[in-house]
């Protein structure tokens, strides 16, 4: 959301002499001290709040290159290019809805979910049955776009046109809690976690996320994007709860509805893009709630799973598929004495295991010849930045330092 006259300097880029502008700008680099220089020279031909609007523009377009293949051709605002999910992400949810022919995506944003949505293929084609060409029963998808933010619903409207012209898709500017939502195959829901430039608080939605879980009283298939944070106990039974992962960064969770929940899935964790998948049929909970079948000192490889796996819950899942064991019951690290490739993991070769004192490290550090490291800590207290420097490094070897617990004592391997 952005104020009544930015609003309208904003909407005034998609007029013919905004998308001049725009189109003179499209290969510049807008550096802050490049933007002061084009400000200045470009308000004796355009008004001052277009060409404020327009220099932000393309420093989004800059931004949004990592999430779209065709950003320099799209309109965001700051906070719809925050909260959007990237092409790959947004593809990724949509082959849920495949076969779903009259679909909504409510707080669409900017529209990246939406344009992953109006170009599914997932449809099937038309029979003799159905009704006319071009009508709802027919083989082809129809999708609406929903927000309430009239800037947002504008930019969805052209993106789509940018990004799947060929779509059957319409954008409206309303209140999603209040439109009559009877008759829909499927719903797509992205509540928003800013409201301005101010985020909500942790676990706060808007529309509230009860309201979300309600729409599947009305709606056979829903799909709700939530904090990759969320609490998986707040997930009712009967939905899957599925984070995101695209390597090794967390993106998102997503929450499906009995009717598009895999068959006695309750928690599912995936690494994009390959598209890899670790499930569990146990019950939604705090990770680690199911103990682990076996616990040991470390091994020759530490494997760190991903913030996917242990955001779902899935770490002794993932131990069982590996042969591995965990360390420590409370912590996520796992442990094995051979070399594994996996998706779900990033394998670290231990050079050094033993009972953390800093001292007794730093000299084994030195003695090694490290004067690179990368130090992790989790299930530990410290200064990170401090205890680097306080362990004087210095030599050609780099390394991975790993402050943890091991049966619950404070622990340090040295790894490559």
């Amino acid at each position: 959301m952005v104020g009544a006259s930015g609003a309208a300097a904003t909407a005034g880029l998609l007029t013919a002499q905004g998308r001049e502008l725009l189109d003179r700008l499209a290969n510049e680099n807008v550096t802050p001290d490049r933007a002061l220089a084009l400000s200045a020279s470009l308000r004796a031909e355009y008004p001052a709040d277009l060409v404020a609007a327009a220099l932000t523009q393309q420093a989004l377009r800059a931004a949004a290159r990592e999430k779209f293949g065709r950003a320099g051709q799209m309109l965001f605002t700051r906070a719809g290019l925050e909260q959007a999910s990237s092409e790959l992400t947004a593809r990724h949810a949509a082959a849920r809805f495949a076969g779903a022919r009259l679909i909504a995506d409510l707080c669409c944003g900017i529209g990246g979910n939406l344009i992953a949505l109006a170009a599914g293929d997932g449809v099937p084609a038309a029979s003799a049955g159905d009704t006319e060409a071009g009508g709802a029963g027919s083989g082809q998808r129809l999708v609406l776009g929903v927000d309430a933010d009239l800037v947002s619903a504008e930019f969805a409207r052209h993106n789509l046109g940018v990004s799947a012209p060929g779509a059957r898709a319409a954008v409206v500017c309303a209140d999603v809690t209040r439109l009559p939502l009877g008759g829909l195959d499927a719903a797509f829901i992205d509540p928003a976690r800013r409201e301005g430039q101010r985020r909500l608080g942790p676990g706060r939605y808007r529309p509230a996320l009860h309201w979300c879980l309600g729409l599947a009283a009305t709606i056979p298939l829903v799909g709700i994007k939530a904090a990759p944070g969320i609490r998986r106990e707040l997930v009712p039974a009967g939905w899957e709860a599925e984070f995101v992962a695209v390597g090794r960064d967390l993106k998102e969770a997503l929450l499906w509805s009995p009717g598009l929940a895999a068959a006695g899935v309750a928690s599912r964790a995936t690494i994009l893009p390959g598209g890899h998948t670790l499930t569990s049929a146990s019950a939604a909970g705090e990770a680690g709630e199911r103990p682990p079948r076996r616990l040991a000192p470390p091994g020759a490889y530490l494997l760190d799973p991903s913030p996917a796996v242990t955001r779902a819950g899935l770490v002794t899942n993932l131990a069982d598929q590996l042969g591995a064991w965990q360390i420590d019951p409370m912590i996520a690290f796992l442990a094995c004495d051979e070399p594994v490739r996996t998706p779900f993991a990033r394998t670290l070769r231990v050079l050094e295991s033993a009972p953390w004192h800093e001292k007794a490290f730093a000299r084994r550090l030195r003695e090694l010849g490290i004067g690179s490291a990368d130090i992790r800590r989790r299930g530990l207290a410290g200064d990170v930045a401090a205890i680097h420097r306080r362990l004087g490094l210095a030599g050609p070897g780099a390394a991975t330092i790993v402050l943890t617990r091991v049966n619950d004592r404070p622990w340090g391997l040295i790894c490559s």
